[in-house]
């Protein structure tokens, strides 16, 4: 796989493939600075080379995978958002909407808490 196209092609349900489409077309109106990428089978945002966000789908929802760091920074606030949460990732429910709000404080965080980083993951 690789582009985004190569796996949005491959999301079997329109209504999956049409809500991971519009958060990909969000993320690049709202940050039109990061870069695409297919790594791990995932797609993913990067900004000069450092890992920001990552998406996937699975049967009942969709991830987002910001980082641990992220995750324990916006815990209350993906608690509040109704999300079921893992340690590295958030599950949004297909049949949740999608809180914006909330990826763009994890988004933003990144690119600021990342900018000197010259390495793909934080250490």
């Amino acid at each position: 796989m690789e582009t985004f196209e190569d796996y949005l092609s491959k999301i079997e349900e329109p209504e999956h493939r049409a809500r991971m489409e519009e958060v990909f077309d969000w993320v690049e109106e709202k940050y039109p600075n990061l870069e695409r990428r297919i790594a791990w089978n995932q797609p993913m945002y990067t900004d000069h080379g450092t890992f920001i966000i990552a998406f996937s789908k699975a049967k009942k929802h969709m991830s987002v995978a910001p980082e641990r760091v992220v995750m324990e920074r916006f815990a209350d606030d993906i608690d509040a958002a109704g999300y079921d949460a893992t340690k590295e990732l958030v599950r949004i429910p297909w049949n949740k909407p999608v809180n914006y709000g909330l990826l763009e404080k994890m988004i933003s965080f990144n690119i600021r808490d990342k900018a000197e980083y010259t390495s793909f993951w934080r250490k």
